[in-house]
């Protein structure tokens, strides 16, 4: 019979309970389990169980957070940026569904415990807060900027009204990465999978009429891991907070590569 054996700090331990205000109502009271995990300490990761009266603050998951940290428990740590011109830094695990935490209400959890914890298959920096240094690492590789080998105009690039269309569903993206960490292609070949978010981005300027380097971009892309392990599973649309496609801006990007070799 074979034993395996899990690697140290695997198992995640029951956490601490704190119970609701003295004089909450009932009705208002929810319970939120909260991951916490502190790499520094050596123990286990843990969930926090918190009992809150929502009456004493906003109706988005972030607004219950916040006030975690102002007013139960100021250990715990996450990262936000909202309206501060970072969107996208708040997503997270939410009910068992990649999202960002600023735009998702309360009322539409239907689970009598809300649970709550970082962007799964990522190493774990403190608590809610993952490690994306590669997911933004694989977003620079796309180069997302302009390429051009004509000389700059003298006042801008002119790009035509069905041309600028184009781009719409691809320009929006936050890089708030709940795309690519719900992708099981990228949680089996991240190292090597580009994920849906920058391939998102690559499509994005492959199909930019001012651009000037297609087939740079199509040769980066050609490659059994980088492009070839999204197997159309979904996951990417089905959870991006902004609505848009992945999985369809990454058939395109096929599609191109089959074209150009006809």
């Amino acid at each position: 019979m074979v034993q395996l054996t899990l690697p140290k700090n695997s198992t995640i331990q029951k956490g601490k309970h704190w119970p609701a205000p003295e004089g909450a109502d009932p009705k208002n009271v929810r319970q939120f389990r909260v991951y916490r995990y502190d790499p520094d300490s050596g123990e286990n990761p843990r969930w926090d169980t918190y009992d809150l009266d929502t009456s004493q603050f906003g109706p988005m998951a972030l607004h219950a957070i916040i006030y975690i940290k102002d007013n139960v428990d100021s250990t715990l740590t996450f990262r936000r940026s909202c309206r501060e011109g970072v969107c996208g830094s708040c997503a997270m695990n939410i009910d068992g569904r990649n999202t960002i935490a600023c735009t998702k209400p309360l009322d539409e959890i239907k689970s009598k415990v809300i649970s709550i914890s970082p962007l799964p298959h990522q190493a774990v920096i403190k608590d809610l807060v993952p490690d994306l240094n590669n997911f933004y690492a694989q977003h620079a590789a796309m180069q997302p900027y302009l390429k051009t080998t004509t000389a700059a105009p003298d006042k801008e690039w002119k790009q035509s009204i069905e041309d600028r269309e184009k781009l719409d569903g691809l320009y929006e993206c936050i890089l708030c990465a709940s795309c690519s960490t719900a992708c099981p292609s990228y949680w089996w070949n991240g190292d090597k999978y580009l994920g849906p978010a920058a391939l998102l981005q690559a499509y994005r300027w492959l199909i930019d009429s001012r651009d000037e380097a297609t087939g740079e971009r199509l040769d980066a892309l050609e490659d059994p891991f980088r492009l070839y392990r999204c197997h159309t599973i979904m996951n990417c649309t089905q959870v991006c907070p902004k609505g848009l496609n992945p999985a369809k801006a990454i058939g395109a990007i096929k599609q191109m590569l089959v074209e150009r070799e006809v």
